[in-house]
């Protein structure tokens, strides 16, 4: 089955997959993440952009209080809530917006959806945490299933596969399956750019990533600011906007239903031009 024509619901929003593509903005509550870490630590800040991003055009927020950059330390739970709950809290107070809840902790889930959380976005895809699919059951929320090889912090040792496509497939349908078993009605799926793939692991998922659509489920990707592009243009993280949109539209053509990103308002207009041309017509 494929991933189109699919309808979501995320809290207040009905989400019809196969009309256009959705943005998911990215707000990280941390001080060391890869592209913008502090940049949004403190409360306020955090909140003020997560207004701006919907005011630009995002269709979900994604919070995430842990950095998952290459060779990350692990946050303690204790202190991961602190960064994420207020947040959501505050920005669910003045908004409806859809938030997803970045984490691979059952408990941070757990909190984070009765605050107001709709999604639970696991890097793990529901592997780290046994106890993550059966919260995300009982709250009625929705997940994004993620590939990762190995941990944030040893992920990109030399990752190894003997067939990438074959291999990613395999996990992700897997625990699209254990999602179904324990009862999670709204499944997504993300090949995981940078989770232990190198460079040409990440050209070639995009490059077929519409082979994942066999799953049959809505597909998410993450290439914003990503360290390929910068590899490929010879960049620092802040100046990988063009090769972002150039990523960005390629994914949607070969068949992403949602894109994170962090440059909102830019990546709308992307999206916007390579949805015409992916469904010919305006």
């Amino acid at each position: 089955m494929p991933s189109s024509n699919l309808t979501y619901k995320f809290g207040d929003m009905t989400v019809e997959f196969g009309k256009r593509t959705y943005l998911m903005g990215i707000l990280n509550v941390t001080p060391d993440s890869f592209s913008d870490g502090g940049r949004f630590f403190t409360q306020t800040d955090a909140v003020l952009h997560a207004f701006q991003m919907v005011k630009d055009g995002a269709d979900i927020i994604d919070i995430g209080g842990e950095s998952t950059r290459p060779g990350a330390e692990q946050v303690s739970l204790e202190k991961e809530i602190r960064r994420v709950i207020p947040v959501i809290t505050k920005i669910r107070q003045k908004s409806s917006v859809p938030l997803s809840i970045d984490t691979y902790k059952s408990q941070v889930a757990l909190e984070a959806l009765k605050a107001g959380a709709n999604i639970v976005n696991d890097i793990s895809g529901l592997h780290f945490d046994p106890k993550m699919a059966q919260v995300i059951a009982e709250q009625n929320a929705s997940v994004v299933i993620m590939h990762i090889k190995g941990t944030p912090k040893d992920m990109q040792s030399n990752p190894h596969y003997d067939d990438l496509i074959r291999e990613i497939y395999d996990y992700l349908a897997s625990a699209v399956e254990l999602a179904g078993k324990n009862g999670i009605k709204q499944v997504m799926i993300d090949p995981g750019i940078g989770f232990g793939k190198t460079a040409d692991h990440n050209l070639e998922l995009i490059n077929r990533l519409e082979e994942f659509r066999g799953i049959g489920v809505p597909i998410l990707i993450g290439v914003s600011r990503k360290s390929f592009i910068g590899k490929i243009l010879e960049t620092p993280v802040e100046a990988r906007l063009e090769g972002t949109a150039a990523a960005v539209t390629a994914s949607i053509l070969k068949g992403a239903d949602i894109v994170r990103v962090h440059d909102v308002r830019e990546m709308r207009r992307v999206a916007l031009v390579a949805d015409a041309i992916r469904r010919q017509k305006l």
